[in-house]
């Protein structure tokens, strides 16, 4: 069934090693910032944000580099709707050979209470739940949630009066986050993001998108992606399955063969095929609406 009303989010620089496969990856907060307000300017209702060391444009949790991006949204008085990852701290490098044990120095392995530091001080409408454990790619790295960890984030997430969008990397994991929602650690309209094409967790395709969307709980409201090349082709397959949308350099570098996108760029795709399929985008009114967050 098509979504007659289509939420964008945009994922605006992610944690990956892309700064030196793409010339102009937001790193800092400040240029993160810009890039969010860029995207929502293009059409996006929410920014999904990450955030880098400035000094080597890694993977960090910092709360104030969390703090100066959450600041400089807001001081431009705009209705976005900010959406911060809680996906940081649960990284292990498993060690070589015969000693797996001994963890390697991307480990970053923290409970569930300092992963959320930056949500229950800064209180963004929504935060991501990754619900379970992952191969993250080929080589020596994991993401570790266990159902003990989850379910003790869940909680806490509800209790900061954050909406947590489970970021659902496989079929497992949607099992999973079903079972918070039946064990009520989730509020009643519960926000489900289906992420494929991550080595390896579920591959992208429409077959996987009509699969997993068909699990999804009758109350549910979700939206999906693709990473890479398919990043377009599942903004159209998300919406004809009645999802919503995620863009953005987290996922892709590319507007096209051989030219690098920015997230406005990547947005104001997402709006033409969302446009041409016949629905309409949201806007942060209309998806906070659709998600049932507190009007702003």
């Amino acid at each position: 069934m098509l979504t007659p009303k289509v939420i964008i989010t945009c994922a605006i620089t992610g944690a990956g090693d892309t700064v030196n496969k793409h010339p102009a990856i937001p790193v800092t907060p400040q240029q993160i910032a810009e890039s969010a307000l860029e995207a929502h300017r293009a059409g996006a209702a929410i920014v999904h944000c990450h955030v880098r060391d400035p000094k080597t444009g890694k993977g960090a949790r910092n709360l104030e580099y969390y703090a100066e991006v959450v600041e400089r949204i807001n001081a431009a008085k705009t209705d976005v709707i900010i959406n911060l990852t809680a996906g940081m701290g649960g990284d292990v490098e498993i060690g070589d050979g015969e000693n797996p044990l001994a963890f390697g120095p991307n480990t970053d392995l923290v409970g569930p209470e300092e992963r959320l530091i930056h949500i229950k001080e800064l209180r963004p409408e929504i935060c991501t739940l990754d619900c379970g454990t992952l191969n993250f790619g080929d080589g020596q790295g994991i993401v570790v949630q266990t159902p003990t960890q989850l379910r003790e984030q869940a909680r806490l997430i509800k209790s900061y009066g954050v909406k947590a969008e489970m970021e659902i990397f496989d079929s497992g994991n949607l099992w999973f986050a079903n079972q918070l929602c039946a064990e009520g650690l989730l509020d009643d309209r519960p926000l489900f993001q289906l992420c494929l094409g991550i080595p390896w967790g579920a591959p992208v395709s429409p077959a996987t998108a009509v699969y997993l969307s068909q699990m999804l709980p009758p109350n549910a409201v979700w939206a999906g992606f693709g990473i890479g090349r398919w990043q377009m082709p599942m903004v159209a397959q998300m919406v004809l399955l009645g999802g919503h949308v995620r863009v953005g350099l987290e996922d892709n570098l590319w507007l096209e063969k051989g030219v690098y996108a920015s997230n406005g760029s990547l947005v104001e795709r997402a709006v033409k095929i969302i446009e041409l399929l016949g629905a309409k985008v949201a806007s942060p009114a209309e998806a906070r609406e659709i998600l049932g967050l507190k009007p702003r």
